[in-house]
């Protein structure tokens, strides 16, 4: 039975970080053309945070870490959140949701460099096949001459360039990093600090803050539906399979998440799909697929325990 629930879990937690987090591409871009970036941000992480806190004062599971376990967490939720994901949502003030995606589908690839350079392992003929499909659809991707020629587009690619080799280091660190061992302490813990390190940007960059009141109702759902799902649920299921299973098995939410956000940035907010970003799309993702293919069944085991 216990080996069924926590194949369950893996499961379900697998759907959140495909489905859920391909949606809050299109959430963020709503808030982000009404709030600052990093307001938007450290409001979304730290009620996420406070949350789970409660949630765990109610549930009767303990908060207190050791030095080193909180040490651990803030650079984690540096890596992630307050980098990785702050930056993400200042980027889309300047790219699409369906682009932004697609340019973060590349994440796998990464990865896999990144292992290759930092821990010295091999890379496999397979994986070098996907890694020449991913520098193709990232070039086919970027090339478009009507995303190149928006204002700004060329500094949103970099900056989201930037905060995957941050969440790439960051799923690599947390592989073998000491951190709380209840998965919701450890998502409440990088939520809150990454949240404050937020706020702190926000100062510095001088945004001007607003009370919720003063947000439109559209904008007021979204920021719900950013904090309950998009980051209590959606990051403690990614904290759960980082130790459950292998880092590039987690960023296989790349297969999934370009494909809901093209939808939902199409349907919902009129964005446009080219026939270049959808041949870069497969061609992506079939990189991708070539890249985690050689590693998918001599880990299974491991990944169901």
């Amino acid at each position: 039975m216990a080996k069924v629930r926590s194949t369950s879990l893996v499961i379900a937690a697998f759907f959140s970080i495909y489905v859920i987090w391909g949606s809050t591409y299109l959430l963020n871009k709503i808030a982000v053309a009404e709030l600052p970036p990093f307001m938007l941000a450290s409001i979304r992480f730290i009620c996420a945070g406070l949350i789970i806190f409660i949630l765990c004062k109610v549930l009767k599971i303990p908060l207190a870490i050791t030095k080193l376990q909180f040490r651990n967490t803030v650079f984690a939720g540096f890596l992630f959140l307050a980098f990785g994901n702050g930056v993400v949502v200042w980027a889309l003030k300047y790219v699409d949701t369906g682009f932004a995606a697609l340019e973060i589908s590349a994440q796998p690839l990464v990865i896999l460099l990144m292992m290759r350079f930092l821990q010295g392992k091999k890379i496999k003929p397979m994986s070098l096949i996907g890694v020449v499909f991913g520098i193709i659809g990232i070039y086919l991707l970027v090339s478009q001459q009507q995303i190149i020629n928006q204002e700004n587009s060329v500094t949103g690619m970099l900056m989201i360039f930037g905060c995957m080799i941050s969440w790439g280091y960051g799923s690599l660190f947390v592989g073998n990093a000491d951190l709380p061992k209840n998965y919701f302490v450890n998502t409440g813990y990088q939520m809150f600090t990454a949240g404050i390190l937020l706020f702190v940007a926000s100062l510095l960059f001088g945004e001007e803050w607003s009370y919720p009141s003063q947000w439109s109702t559209k904008v007021q759902y979204t920021m719900v539906l950013l904090i309950v799902f998009g980051s209590i649920v959606a990051f403690t299921s990614f904290n759960y399979l980082l130790r459950k299973v292998s880092p590039e098995k987690v960023a296989t939410s790349t297969y999934v998440n370009p494909i809901i956000a093209l939808i939902l940035g199409w349907y919902f907010l009129d964005e446009k799909i080219s026939g270049q970003s959808i041949a870069a799309a497969a061609i992506l993702l079939t990189g991708v697929y070539f890249i985690n293919t050689t590693r998918k069944f001599g880990k299974s085991a491991r990944a169901l325990k």
